[in-house]
């Protein structure tokens, strides 16, 4: 079974999940792509790193289980979430919960990101993974969001927990949204 991000629910609200995320390393990917496309596009680097791609972090660091060349567990679920750069995406999968360190990427479109630990909102959706469909969630979770008195920041982050032949109807989906809680 695939291992998930894990992280603890800290209370339901009309509309999302408030949860919390330990700090977490991303390998992550920035495409040139439109939002259908820029999830294949991406999980083609991700994927190469993970099954080897990759060489090790560096004298006496600690790093995730096995040797670099050597593929790396995969996770759930792929983000996608605007970059910076217009028009592009960034792709991106949480590495394994042991994970301290990971092996430097061989693919140098392929970056190793450090999250802090976070306050996060989650609508959980099924369907199919069509701009529209996320939209129209995305748009659902920061009203309920913003009615619930807490305050949206940063880009929200589409999650896909299932692969590709998975019928859309049994996928499971989130949009995620970090916050900050009324008082903060």
């Amino acid at each position: 079974m695939t291992e998930q991000q894990p992280y603890t629910v800290l209370g339901r609200y009309p509309g999302f999940e408030l949860r919390h995320y330990p700090a977490h390393l991303l390998a992550q990917v920035t495409v040139n792509a439109g939002f259908q496309g820029a999830g294949n596009t991406g999980f083609r680097h991700l994927y190469a790193y993970i099954t080897g791609q990759n060489s090790s972090p560096g004298e006496g660091a600690p790093h995730l289980a096995g040797t670099a060349g050597m593929p790396l567990a995969m996770t759930a679920p792929v983000l996608l979430e605007p970059s910076p750069v217009p028009g592009a995406f960034i792709v991106a999968f949480v590495l394994p919960a042991a994970a301290t360190a990971a092996p430097v990427p061989e693919d140098p479109a392929v970056s190793i990101v450090p999250v802090p630990g976070q306050a996060a909102a989650a609508l959980s959706f099924s369907g199919r993974w069509s701009e529209a469909n996320y939209q129209s969630h995305r748009a659902a979770l920061l009203a309920a969001v913003s009615a619930a008195g807490f305050t949206a920041f940063g880009n929200p982050r589409f999650a896909r927990f299932d692969p590709p032949f998975r019928p859309w109807f049994l996928r499971r989906n989130e949009v995620v949204q970090d916050v900050e809680e009324p008082g903060d």
